[in-house]
C-alpha cells in the first residue's frame, strides 16, 4: 500500500480544563500507509491526545491532522480506535456486542475476524462481568471486525497477562500483514514494541522527538565506549563517565574510528530511554516522516 495514513502539520492542542497548558505543540510528521507504528513517551507526553485528535474526538487548537488523506471526520468509517477505558455496553453480552458491531458497520463487517479474536470469551457473559483483559479482547474484536484501514490503539495491552498479550499482538500483526492495515499503538512496555513495530513516534513534552522508520532511527545512532575524549563532530544524545571510561549514545555525523571507540548499535529501549533522559537533545525525523521534506521533494 502506498500513500500517507496519518499526517500532522503544526498540530497543537491546548486544554482549558487543565490550567491552560499545551498537551501538544507544533507537531509535524507523516506516517506512510501500511506502517505498524509505536507511539512512545512518558505519562502526560501527549500520546492519548494525539490519538484522540486523529480519531476525531478532539478538535486541534492549532494546525491540522489528516487521516488517510481526509479529515478525521471524513475518514471515520475507514478507521477504528480503542481508547484506554475501552467503552463498552456493560448490560450487553459478548454475543450482543458482536451483533451490535455488525449492525453498526453494514457492508464492511468481518464476522469471521471478530469471532476469531473474541473466541475465548463466553458468548453469554455480560460485559460488566468480564475482567479488564477480557474487555480488551472484546474491544479489539470489535475494532478489527470493522476491517479498518488504520487502527488507533491507546495502551491496548496494559491490562493483559503476558500470554494474552502475546496472542493478541500476534493477531494484530497478522491483520497488518494480511490487509496492510496501518496500526498506531501507544505503549509503556518498551520490549513489547521492539520487533513488531517498523515505525516510531516518540512524543515528549507535547512535541515530536523522534519519527520515522525504526531501522533508520536506530542506524542513525550508535553507542560509543572508550577513553574520555571529545565526541565532536557527533551529536551527543546522552553520555556518562565512569572513571576514565566514557559511554555515550550519539547521532553519527561522520565515520567512527574503530581504533578509538568500541561501537554497538543501540536497542530500541536504549534509544528511547536516552532521548527521554535528555530532553535537550535535538529532534530527529527521517525523510519519509518529515512532512517538510516531502513537500520540498514534491515541489522539485
Amino acid at each position: 500500500m502506498t500513500g500517507t495514513a496519518l499526517e500532522a502539520d503544526g498540530l497543537g492542542m491546548k486544554y482549558r480544563s487543565r490550567g491552560g497548558g499545551w498537551a501538544l505543540r507544533d507537531c509535524s510528521f507523516r506516517l506512510p500507509a501500511g506502517a505498524v507504528c509505536a507511539l512512545a513517551g512518558p505519562n502526560g507526553a501527549g500520546k492519548s491526545t494525539l490519538l484522540a485528535l486523529a480519531a476525531g474526538f478532539l478538535r486541534p487548537t492549532e494546525g491540522a491532522i489528516r487521516v488517510l488523506g481526509s479529515t478525521p471526520a471524513g475518514a471515520r468509517t475507514r478507521m477504528a480506535y480503542v481508547a484506554q477505558e475501552k467503552p463498552l455496553y456493560p448490560q450487553l453480552t459478548v454475543a450482543e456486542m458482536l451483533w451490535a458491531g455488525a449492525e453498526l458497520n453494514p457492508g464492511i463487517w468481518d464476522r469471521d475476524t471478530a469471532r476469531r479474536i473474541a473466541e475465548p470469551l463466553p458468548a453469554t457473559a455480560k460485559v460488566r462481568t468480564l475482567s479488564g483483559g477480557q474487555r480488551t479482547r472484546l474491544a479489539l474484536a470489535l475494532a478489527l471486525g470493522k476491517r479498518p484501514e488504520i487502527l488507533l490503539l491507546d495502551e491496548p495491552m496494559a491490562d493483559l497477562d503476558p500470554l494474552a498479550r502475546h496472542q493478541l499482538m500476534g493477531a494484530l500483526m497478522a491483520e497488518a500483514a494480511e490487509h496492510a492495515t496501518t496500526i498506531v499503538m501507544s505503549s509503556h512496555i518498551l520490549n513489547e514494541l521492539e520487533g513488531v513495530c517498523d515505525h516510531l513516534l516518540l512524543v515528549d513534552g507535547g512535541r515530536i522527538r523522534l519519527a520515522g522508520e525504526t531501522d533508520e532511527l536506530l542506524a542513525a545512532h550508535t553507542l560509543l565506549t572508550g577513553p574520555v575524549r571529545d565526541l565532536a563532530p557527533h551529536t551527543v544524545v546522552e553520555s556518562r563517565t565512569t572513571g576514565r571510561q566514557l559511554t555515550a549514545l550519539v547521532r553519527k555525523e561522520g565515520p567512527v574510528d574503530p581504533a578509538d571507540w568500541e561501537t554497538v548499535e543501540p536497542s530500541l529501549e536504549d534509544l528511547l530511554l536516552a532521548h527521554l533522559r535528555s530532553p535537550e537533545a535535538p529532534a530527529l525525523l527521517t525523510p519519509s516522516a518529515d512532512a517538510r521534506t516531502r513537500e520540498a521533494v514534491s515541489a522539485a
